[in-house]
């Protein structure tokens, strides 16, 4: 009776600890540095959670990977946060032309 009690006890236990999320967890605050296609690099930020992410240049602008594995900007279409063709580089090395289209169609979060 004794070992059927604990045996029970524990299968008990073992559900509980099943039935349990994972515990959220932030993603690396880091600057993360990956590489474009071409060989230029990209500093980037991750952030959010294991449910909700984004990625991010250093200066905030909204990135994604496309999937040709260019690192490109998002872009806000009909209050939809898109994928754009628009390939994402640093901040210095932007030219007047990338700096006025995110300055219409950039997402920029916060850091």
């Amino acid at each position: 009776m004794k070992k059927l009690f604990i045996i029970a006890a524990m299968i008990c236990i073992a559900m509980g600890m099943q039935a349990q999320g994972p515990a959220r967890v932030p993603a690396y605050r880091g600057i993360i540095e990956r590489v474009q296609p071409n060989g230029d690099t990209l500093r980037t930020y991750l952030r959010g959670d294991e449910r909700k992410h984004w990625m991010m240049t250093e200066d905030g602008w909204q990135i994604f990977e496309n999937d040709k594995k260019w690192y490109v900007y998002a872009q806000n279409k009909k209050s939809k946060i898109v994928k754009s063709r628009k390939k994402a580089h640093n901040a210095d090395d932007r030219c007047k032309c990338e700096k006025r289209w995110l300055g219409k169609h950039g997402v920029k979060k916060e850091l």
